[in-house]
């Protein structure tokens, strides 16, 4: 790929936010180079609308053909960047298509639970113990929010990336982390009484594991 990542601006924001060009761009991103019916094929849609989709990708600079594969008139498209930044400037700026391009992220994540969930009776055990579906209550100030976040994304960047051009020992695989930092702020009128069995404490839904989203 060309750069590691793309930042989004209001115009580049407007080109993704769009939930059949989010799986499509994740698809590249994960399986390397596709044609339009190729990504048809995988998403259960039409040439058509996965070439228009395609073709708008393009003009905002998400993906470049790959000339080297094609045949003929056959069009082979690879993602322009590894990963989308998408900064809290940027959400201020344009608050309905962020929340358009959240949204149809959110849907891709919950999509990745739901293969890995069907996939969960096939998978080795060796790889059952290393995964999870958990989540942990706190009450934190924006400050202790804003150290957990930078603590979270430093301890992911100490793993290897997962990628095609990325050297890795025999045995990796393919290991998704999805991270959902979610602050809930009450309204200055809404009283401190705390949500019918919220205990304060981890509240762990455990896939029988040992215990975890650009």
């Amino acid at each position: 790929m060309s750069e590691d990542r793309i930042r989004l601006d209001p115009r580049s924001l407007r080109g993704i936010a769009h939930p059949l060009r989010v799986r499509m761009l994740g698809l590249l991103r994960e399986h390397g180079p596709a044609t339009a019916t190729g990504l048809a094929e995988r998403l259960g849609q039409s040439t058509g609308a996965t070439s228009y989709h395609l073709r708008q990708l393009a003009l905002y600079g998400f993906v470049v053909e790959d000339p080297e594969r094609g045949v003929g008139r056959e069009r082979w498209w690879r993602a322009a960047h590894r990963l989308t930044t998408l900064d809290s400037e940027t959400i201020a700026r344009a608050p309905a298509e962020a929340e358009a391009y959240v949204r149809a992220v959110a849907a891709s994540y919950a999509d990745q639970v739901e293969r890995w969930l069907g996939e969960g009776a096939t998978t080795d055990p060796a790889w059952i113990a290393t995964s999870t579906l958990s989540n942990w209550r706190f009450r934190l100030t924006p400050e202790e929010a804003a150290q957990l976040h930078a603590e979270v994304f430093a301890l992911a960047e100490r793993y290897r990336r997962d990628g095609s051009d990325v050297a890795a020992p025999p045995g990796a695989e393919p290991v998704v982390l999805q991270v959902q930092l979610m602050p809930f702020v009450r309204r200055a009128d809404e009283s401190g009484a705390r949500a019918p069995g919220a205990d304060g404490g981890d509240a762990p839904f455990d896939a029988g594991a040992t215990g975890g989203g650009d």
